[in-house]
């Protein structure tokens, strides 16, 4: 048997290394490629995790600002403390100086709050499932002002009447001074529209005409009255029949120099003779519903949120009706 030469068996041993080699450092790239995925991975958990605690520390900052200012006053307008914004604010040097130069991370927070009732509220459009015609043309108007097809208003009442839904609740308890305490039954209603995007499932809104409205309707729990000292000249004019955009607008100026202190106040100042004064169903000087906005910047990352608000008449005492990611 004929044996190979010794420096072609040296070839292919040098051949074989290198190739045993070359598989080695594949796998080890790999494997190094899989934990590097891993662990950004892990990092954007916590990330996320983090972003998510500073916004809820921010919404109960919110909620603690707006329960002191019911006890200083019942009246909402802009100028008080709840009105001014979050400039974006380093959240690192709220973190103890004694930490590693590795931890340091750039973390901002911004946000502010404004007066939901500042705008239509088409929960209006229909109550326990009937449309409210008064709502339906103040939509319209609304519409109108923007240059939007005014039918528009009629197919979102019917849309918003559909929605409400009654379901069976089980009440508080009532007591029979004969058979001691039973459990009553009553009614809610349960809303499916509960953000202005709903709207993109009515035909002729399209996502450009929603970028109009968007600061001037809301949906909220329930039907409310708007809120004259913070609701725009646009708003003011579709709630109130029978005002123009340009007499709404002197109203804007008037409460600007002095807020309306109360819906008695508002109907002393009311000038126009040929519009009959609004009642407390139309209008109103203070607000139970506030949207707080949040942004929170973590390194690369970011999160933007929009919370609803309610706040209780009387006690002030208040709790988020809905969070929503942007």
């Amino acid at each position: 048997m004929q044996r190979l030469p010794a420096i072609r068996q040296n070839g292919v041993a040098i051949v074989t290394a290198l190739l045993l080699a070359a598989l080695a450092i594949t796998l080890v790239m790999s494997l190094f490629g899989q934990q590097n995925v891993q662990v950004r991975s892990i990092e954007n958990q916590r990330f996320q995790l983090q972003k998510q605690w500073v916004i809820r520390g921010a919404l109960d900052w919110a909620r603690l600002i707006l329960r002191e200012d019911a006890k200083v006053n019942q009246v909402d307008y802009i100028g008080e403390p709840w009105s001014v914004p979050l400039e974006d604010t380093r959240l690192d040097q709220y973190v103890d100086d004694g930490r590693s130069s590795q931890d340091a991370s750039e973390a901002t927070l911004s946000g502010y709050i404004i007066d939901a009732q500042s705008r239509l509220n088409l929960t209006n459009l229909a109550v326990n499932g009937v449309i409210v015609p008064t709502e339906v043309q103040a939509f319209g108007r609304l519409l109108t002002s923007l240059r939007m097809d005014v039918s528009l208003a009629t197919l979102t009442a019917k849309m918003v009447a559909a929605s409400q839904v009654t379901v069976a609740v089980a009440a508080a308890n009532v007591t029979d001074g004969n058979s001691g305490t039973e459990q009553g039954q009553g009614e809610a209603t349960l809303l499916t529209m509960t953000q202005v995007d709903d709207l993109l499932s009515i035909p002729g809104f399209t996502p450009a005409s929603l970028t109009q409205l968007s600061d001037k309707v809301v949906f909220l729990p329930i039907a409310t009255p708007i809120n004259v000292n913070t609701a725009s000249a646009e708003v003011i004019s579709a709630k109130i029949a029978g005002i123009s955009l340009s007499d709404a607008q002197q109203l804007v100026t008037s409460r600007d120099s002095a807020y309306f202190r109360s819906l008695t106040d508002f109907q002393a100042r009311w000038t126009n003779t040929q519009v009959a004064v609004p009642d407390a169903t139309v209008v109103s000087t203070q607000t139970n519903y506030f949207i707080a906005h949040g942004k929170v910047r973590l390194n690369r990352s970011a999160l933007d949120v929009d919370a609803l608000i309610e706040r209780t008449p009387g006690t002030g005492l208040t709790r988020i009706a809905w969070i929503r990611e942007n």
